[in-house]
C-alpha cells in the first residue's frame, strides 16, 4: 500500500482517468455546472482541514478570489493523471498540480492576486513561494514519513475513513506506517532527507525566521492586503501549527509570534467554517445547506390527502357521525328520564 501525499504519491486505491477516443482527457465529473471548479483532494483532518498543503493552497485561493467552487467527494478513488491530489475539473478539463491550477485558474476567471504588485514584490514573492513549496515542505514531510504513528496521532486521523477501506484498522495502520517509511528515499533523493534530525529541524527554524523578518509587524507580507505568497504561506504554516512536531510550533510561539497571529488572521478571513469543517468533516461547508426536498412534499401530499378528502366519502362520514350522535342523545334522554321515574315512585 503506497502512501498518501499531495502532489506526489496518491492513495493505494485510486484510479486513472483513461483519455477518451477523441483523444481529450475524460473528466469524473460529467454533469458539471459551467464555470464551477470542482475540487479533488484528500478527506478532511480533525485539526485543519486538510493535511496536504498543496490542497490547502488552493481551496484557500479559491475563496480568497471568491471563484465558485464544489469540493467533489470521491472517496479516495482518484487522481490526476500526473498521478497527484489535489487536482480540479472546470468545464470538463483537467488541471493538475497546485501551481498550476492556480496560475490557470488566475487566467480563466482574471484572478491574479499579484496583479497590483511591483517586479520586486512579484520576485520575493516567487522567492519565497518557492521555498515553502520546495524546501520548506520538505521538513515536514520527512517528519511524516519518518514517524507515521506519530504523525497520525498527532492529525487525529480515523485511519479506515482517510483511506476509505474496510480492512481492519490494525491491519490498515501497518500499511500505512509501512508505506510512509518507504517514501524516506525520496527524501533521501531530495537532499533533505541525508541530514539528521537537529539538522532537518534547523532547515526549518530558519525558513520559519525568514518568513517572520519580512512579515515583520505587516498584517500581511506586502502590506494591508493578501496575496498569493500570503495563501502559499498560510498552507504551509498551517501544517506546522495544527499537526505540531520537532518543536517547531514551539520555535514559532517563542521566536516567530507574528507568524502565528497571520494564520490566525488567515484563519478568519477565509475560514469561517474552520471549526463546524473540523467538527463534522464534510467537504462542503461554505455551501448553503441542501433542503431535503423530498421529505417536505411527502409531507405535503399528507397534509392535502387529509384536507382534500373525496366528498361522498367525507358525507358518508358525516351521516355515520350524526346517526351515532342522535343514538348518544336517545340514551341520554331515557337514562336521565328513568331516575325522575324513580324518584317519583319513591315518593308516592
Amino acid at each position: 500500500m503506497t502512501s498518501v501525499q499531495a502532489e506526489e504519491t496518491p492513495a493505494s486505491n485510486t484510479t486513472n482517468t483513461a483519455p477518451t477516443d477523441k483523444g481529450k482527457p475524460a473528466v469524473h465529473k460529467t454533469d458539471y455546472e459551467k464555470d464551477v471548479v470542482y475540487l479533488y483532494q484528500f478527506t478532511r483532518c480533525p485539526t485543519l482541514p486538510s493535511a496536504s498543503p498543496f490542497c490547502l493552497k488552493v481551496e484557500t485561493w479559491l475563496r480568497m478570489t471568491e471563484v465558485r467552487y464544489e469540493n467533489v467527494d470521491h472517496k479516495m478513488k482518484y487522481k490526476s493523471k500526473k498521478g497527484q491530489l489535489p487536482f480540479v475539473e472546470i468545464n470538463g478539463v483537467e488541471i493538475a498540480d497546485s501551481d498550476i491550477i492556480i496560475k490557470e485558474l488566475s487566467q480563466i476567471f482574471g484572478k491574479d492576486l499579484d496583479e497590483n504588485l511591483t517586479l520586486d514584490q512579484k520576485n520575493v514573492s516567487h522567492a519565497f513561494v518557492s521555498m515553502l513549496n520546495n524546501h520548506t515542505s520538505w521538513v515536514m514531510r520527512w517528519w511524516r514519513y519518518s514517524h507515521p504513528g506519530e504523525f497520525l496521532k498527532a492529525a487525529q486521523l480515523d485511519i479506515k475513513r482517510t483511506l476509505n477501506s474496510k480492512l481492519p484498522k490494525g491491519l490498515l495502520q501497518f500499511f500505512f506506517k509501512l508505506g510512509f517509511k518507504s517514501n524516506i528515499k525520496r527524501a533521501v533523493g531530495h537532499g533533505v532527507g541525508r541530514h539528521n534530525s537537529d539538522e532537518i529541524y534547523e532547515f526549518g527554524k530558519k525558513d520559519l525566521k525568514a518568513l517572520s523578518e519580512y512579515l515583520a509587524e505587516k498584517p500581511y507580507f506586502f502590506g494591508e492586503e493578501p496575496h498569493l505568497l500570503d495563501c502559499v504561506a498560510f498552507s504551509h504554516l498551517c501544517q506546522f501549527v495544527y499537526i505540531p512536531f520537532g518543536g517547531l510550533k514551539e520555535y514559532l510561539e517563542s521566536d516567530c509570534t507574528n507568524l502565528l497571529s497571520f494564520v490566525e488572521r488567515m484563519k478568519e478571513r477565509y475560514w469561517p467554517d474552520w471549526e463546524e469543517m473540523c467538527k463534522s468533516l464534510e467537504l462542503n461547508t461554505h455551501l448553503p445547506k441542501k433542503v431535503e426536498e423530498p421529505l417536505k412534499e411527502e409531507g405535503e401530499k399528507k397534509e392535502s390527502k387529509e384536507v382534500e378528502e373525496p366528498t361522498e366519502e367525507k358525507n358518508e362520514k358525516d351521516d355515520k357521525a350524526e346517526k351515532l350522535d342522535e343514538k348518544i342523545e336517545t340514551k341520554e334522554e331515557e337514562a336521565s328520564e328513568k331516575p325522575k321515574e324513580d324518584s317519583n315512585e319513591t315518593k308516592e
